[in-house]
């Protein structure tokens, strides 16, 4: 069974699949332990951990080799964030055949121009590409699949680009027509107001992903009452929890001059090798090791 079933099998099951984002096959092993229903190999978090701007520096590469190792280690299937695809059409060709191989159970990709800037940063660049143009890029991913249950989410970026619901309805019917299985609208505003009208206004077929980072009070009981989303994408929370948690941990360790007062405060090192497998290392030391 391919991964693109199995997320279409939790959607039918649960009506809704829950994907947190990950950086590192560590995290979406510590993902697939809470008991989410999928990962969401993201961009951002990617850019982050390598200590850069998310706006298209890394490379198809970095993103696909880490996608790949989150799938395989946490055993969840992987929503890949794809950005613009790399490029035009023919390089999204290219991109959904390696994401493909590489077990992707979905693909997400934006109508913004590359390179990309990230959406939330307050004053950026958001230019749209036209209709047209991400049409055919959707085509293009549909033409190149082999599993027809590979994921294909058209992600819009009209209400981020401050253009209105109007134009982001008017984008999500056109992508998909032409054959987007599923929409995920993108929304910067503090409150859930402006993604629960669009959600409410949109009449396709195809089911809508949300990634409510900026609007917290999105629960998930509130996005069940909407019953046209079928994805919820927690976008970011991995990387910055991560990021306080290391904050916090280097600073006390400087602070204190020594490690004595955070070691009841942080996982042991048991911990970690219970999530590295390191039972099993030992069990088959005693099998094959002669």
């Amino acid at each position: 069974m391919g991964s693109g079933t199995k997320l279409r099998q939790v959607l039918a099951k649960n009506g809704l699949v829950e994907a947190m984002a990950a950086h590192s096959p560590l995290s979406a092993m510590l993902a697939a332990e809470a008991g989410f229903d999928a990962i969401w190999a993201s961009g951002f978090e990617l850019s982050a951990m390598y200590g850069l701007p998310d706006i298209s520096l890394l490379s198809m590469t970095q993103h696909l080799d880490m996608m790949r190792a989150m799938g395989e280690r946490s055993g969840l299937p992987v929503v890949a964030d794809i950005d613009t695809g790399f490029g035009n059409a023919l390089n999204v060709l290219y991109a959904v055949e390696q994401y493909e191989r590489a077990g992707a159970a979905a693909i997400v990709m934006e109508d913004k121009s590359f390179p990309k800037v990230t959406s939330l940063i307050a004053g950026g660049r958001q230019d749209m590409v036209r209709i047209e143009e991400f049409q055919g890029k959707i085509e293009a991913a549909r033409s190149v699949r082999r599993d027809p249950d590979l994921v294909i989410v058209a992600r819009t970026e009209a209400l981020i680009a401050g253009l209105g619901q109007d134009e982001a309805l008017k984008r999500a019917h056109a992508y998909a027509a032409a054959g987007a299985d599923m929409i995920l609208v993108h929304s910067k505003q503090k409150t859930p107001d402006e993604i629960e009208s669009f959600v409410k206004a949109w009449d396709g077929k195809v089911p809508i992903a949300l990634v409510p980072t900026a609007y917290p009070q999105m629960t998930v009981a509130r996005v069940r009452e909407l019953k046209k989303v079928g994805l919820l994408i927690w976008g970011n929370h991995a990387i910055r929890a991560a990021v306080g948690a290391m904050r916090k941990t280097f600073a006390r360790i400087r602070k204190d001059g020594g490690i004595h007062t955070v070691e009841a405060d942080i996982a042991t090192v048991d911990e970690v090798f219970d999530l590295q497998g390191m039972g099993r290392v030992k069990d088959d030391e005693k099998k094959f090791l002669r």
